[in-house]
């Protein structure tokens, strides 16, 4: 059966992108339809750190104290193991913000905290197993989309369409936009291994000769990525799962009562792939892409989700107003892309050299590593890994919330 909605604004994408500027736009009182095209947020292996930046938002929303009810846990030091040596490189406790450190949270805890804060609002209606199919252009301009939805085809008509539908987005192709693909040299290998109470609480990660890892401590369980040359998925499990085993503890060699709890590859280990690009324009009339959508980001730092939460409150600041008063103008637009390209642009050049300058040589090298002048200067003088942790935990121009609250205004 056919349905048809008209709205104020519509989001393809329920991540942290189109959830968080949902709930903006509809606790500023404008009409949004907000599309999930799955039946709830459990996605296993999706980003999961929510950084200072998101915290101190979180804040000025009211919903700090909430939010951190939520299952999580706080790192306010990052460390790592270079070959034989221990490098200490980043610490947030020195932050001007109410949270200084990381809170590593499931996703779907997070945007399911999301849509309950969404629903407190009568003008938010979010739609889950929809799915956005297809662009509605009148005159060059969009006007909505067709998505297929449980009981049919839903056709919503909206002064403006929103793509947060990530980074293989549909909004995105059939707008026919054009995106600059930067690279990765590598993919990674996500997995988890139990953590055991007399384990090390240090979150970290361990880099040797033609190798790396990460080790996010998750409570209960260890979060693992194994970073792997980019394309080489098939020759490692060609080489067996006893031999991936084998590579894992040797990185970390307290894992060796643990490994067998990898016990095939398509249900304990899952192949991320790296990709970095944007947009060479994120908007054309009636149609703005946010989030992975208009620029896939590196898990080099973790900042995906906060990137993607920094679009839609730069959004939501700017077009509350007009969508409410129904005059968005290609202006605003534009301006949303013009604020978030410098922060978006910044990051990226600094994975990409990341990926390049460490990256590339570790997994290229059989020398074992020794650190980087850099990594020794944050041992010797701790001071300057306040530098580190400005940048990861609130990078470039961060944004803070200037839209209004209709519940407190009634």
């Amino acid at each position: 059966m056919d349905q048809s909605i008209t709205t104020c604004c519509c989001i393809a994408g329920g991540g942290p992108a189109g959830m968080m500027l949902g709930y903006l736009l509809a606790r500023a009182g404008v009409e949004v339809v907000v599309l999930e095209k799955h039946a709830d947020f459990f996605r296993d292996f999706r980003g999961d750190t929510v950084h200072p930046s998101t915290l101190e938002l979180m804040y000025e929303l009211g919903l700090l104290d909430e939010f951190l009810k939520l299952p999580h846990q706080k790192v306010a030091t990052l460390t790592g193991q270079v070959g034989a040596d221990h490098v200490d490189f980043v610490d947030f406790r020195h932050l001007p913000t109410h949270c200084k450190y990381i809170a590593f949270m499931p996703q779907w805890d997070f945007l399911n905290f999301l849509a309950t804060q969404g629903r407190r609002y009568k003008t938010f209606d979010l739609h889950m197993k929809t799915e956005a199919t297809d662009l509605i252009e009148e005159a060059g301009r969009i006007v909505g989309l067709r998505a297929s939805a449980p009981d049919g085809t839903l056709t919503i008509r909206a002064d403006l369409v929103v793509g947060a539908d990530g980074r293989h987005s549909t909004v995105r192709e059939r707008a026919g936009f054009k995106s600059d693909d930067y690279g990765a040299p590598m993919d990674v290998l996500w997995f988890r291994l139990s953590r055991k109470p007399d384990d090390s609480t240090d979150t970290f990660g361990h880099i040797e000769a033609g190798k790396m890892m990460i080790m996010l401590d998750r409570g209960d369980y260890w979060q693992c990525a194994y970073v792997i040359p980019k394309g080489r998925t098939d020759d490692i499990k060609a080489e067996g799962l006893q031999a991936f085993q084998r590579r894992v503890v040797e990185m970390s060699p307290f894992l060796a009562d643990r490994i067998d709890e990898l016990k095939n590859w398509d249900h304990d280990i899952k192949l991320l792939t790296v990709a970095v690009d944007r947009l060479r324009q994120w908007w054309r009339p009636g149609l703005i892409c946010i989030g992975d959508a208009a620029h896939a980001m590196s898990p080099v730092g973790g900042v995906g989700i906060n990137m993607a939460v920094q679009d839609a409150v730069a959004a939501a600041n700017r077009l509350a107003g007009p969508l409410k008063s129904r005059t968005v103008t290609d202006g605003d637009l534009r301006a949303i892309e013009a604020r978030r390209t410098l922060p978006v642009r910044f990051t990226q050049w600094l994975q990409l050299t990341i990926q390049k300058r460490i990256i590339s040589r570790v997994l290229e090298s059989q020398k074992r590593p020794k650190p980087p002048p850099v990594f020794k200067a944050f041992n010797v003088v701790p001071a300057l890994r306040r530098i580190p942790a400005r940048l990861l935990g609130l990078g470039i121009r961060p944004e803070h919330v200037h839209t209004p609250d209709v519940l407190k205004a009634s």
